[in-house]
């Protein structure tokens, strides 16, 4: 009798040890599946702070554009594929610029700027493809690309914007891309009497360039 007591306690204690086990394995799978929930959370929050900031910078050169008296005229100034900014080739912050070099001194700038602010962040600047003939065109379209901490390819394809057509500008390999398109003013005028193609552009002084 009282070995069969014991070997009782003994199945019982065994018992108590195999729910313990299965307890513990459960819970483990319950934290796992949290923390999974929470990182994905925090990829998603960090994506949308990295698209913010994407924004922010294609705003920052829709307001140097317009700060240049003549951008329009200077649109192709613009034009710059992914790859290093490369430097200007007038400081415009230390000098007088005119509206051609100012352009080409805002769009180094604002590269490095993206490439700055953004992980492995680079852009591409390039004429919209609607536009083909040249005295019509008056906007840009600003890819910008960066490298996000993201091992599943199919969710960082979501953010891949369409293709750009005729313009030939796509989302690099394994990038994170915003497309936008910005309008270029000038506050310059127009004079078309010489005739088609002869257009002049009258312009503020160069006071007005003064950085």
């Amino acid at each position: 009798m009282h070995m069969t007591s014991h070997l009782q306690r003994r199945a019982q204690k065994g018992f108590s040890l195999i729910e313990s086990l299965v307890s513990i394995v459960i819970m483990a799978l319950g934290i796992l599946g949290i923390v999974g929930v929470q990182m994905r959370t925090l990829a998603d929050t960090q994506t949308g702070v990295r698209r913010a900031q994407a924004i922010r910078l294609v705003e920052d050169l829709s307001e140097r554009a317009k700060v240049n008296p003549n951008a329009l005229a200077n649109i192709a100034q613009y034009v710059k594929g992914f790859g290093a900014p490369g430097a200007p080739p007038v400081n415009c912050k230390s000098g007088v610029c005119n509206s051609e070099q100012l352009a080409q001194y805002d769009i180094a700038v604002w590269k490095q700027a993206v490439a700055d602010t953004l992980p492995l962040g680079d852009a591409a600047v390039f004429l919209s493809a609607d536009e083909a003939t040249p005295a019509n065109r008056r906007q840009l379209g600003v890819m910008i690309s960066w490298r996000e901490n993201e091992s599943d390819a199919a969710a960082a394809a979501v953010f891949t914007p369409d293709n750009t057509g005729a313009a030939g500008i796509s989302c690099p390999a394994n990038r994170i891309c915003h497309l936008q398109y910005i309008q270029l003013n000038s506050r310059c005028t127009i004079y078309t009497a010489g005739g088609p193609g002869q257009n002049k552009y009258f312009c503020p002084t160069a006071k007005s360039d003064l950085m």
